[in-house]
């Protein structure tokens, strides 16, 4: 069971959630790690229509933990910015639940790539060269929103 946001009064819409999903720049993705341990590691991401994709490396720690248990969050956040004649900042973030599976379909994958090429590449860059050249060593992953949740803060 997810719990409830605390401070409700300042939960996001889903709305204002999907649309910090799909400016942010990078995100934090959490996983189970070794032990136990919670394994945090920051990643560039596209949000797509209640999934958020990343690219990454086909094994590795992070793989390794997905393998053993599927369960993740990932979280982003504004840049925040400062009231006038206020010191604080105020800012919005977003925690993603959900379950996160591999994407093996070659056609999926360049979708993703696609949509994460759109995203941090510019105008003019070699997509499909990068893509034709990569494809077969690199892993997508998915995570499919299950819960989603957001805060307005104020850091005072």
């Amino acid at each position: 069971m997810i719990r409830k946001m605390r401070r409700f009064k300042q939960q996001l819409s889903k709305e204002e959630c999907e649309g910090l999903l799909k400016v942010a720049p990078r995100g934090v993705l959490a996983v189970l790690g070794d032990e136990g341990y919670p394994y945090a590691v920051p990643l560039n991401f596209v949000y797509d229509d209640g999934s958020i994709y990343f690219h990454c490396a086909a094994d590795g720690h992070k793989m390794d933990a997905l393998l053993a248990c599927d369960k993740a969050s990932f979280c982003v956040l504004d840049e925040g910015r400062q009231e006038e004649g206020e010191w604080w900042l105020h800012f919005n973030s977003v925690i993603a639940f959900g379950r996160v599976q591999r994407v093996v379909e070659e056609d999926a994958m360049r979708d993703a790539l696609h949509k994460l090429g759109r995203k941090y590449f510019p105008q003019g860059y070699d997509l499909e060269g990068d893509i034709a050249r990569n494809l077969s060593r690199v892993a997508i992953l998915r995570l499919s929103i299950e819960h989603l949740t957001g805060k307005h803060v104020r850091e005072k």
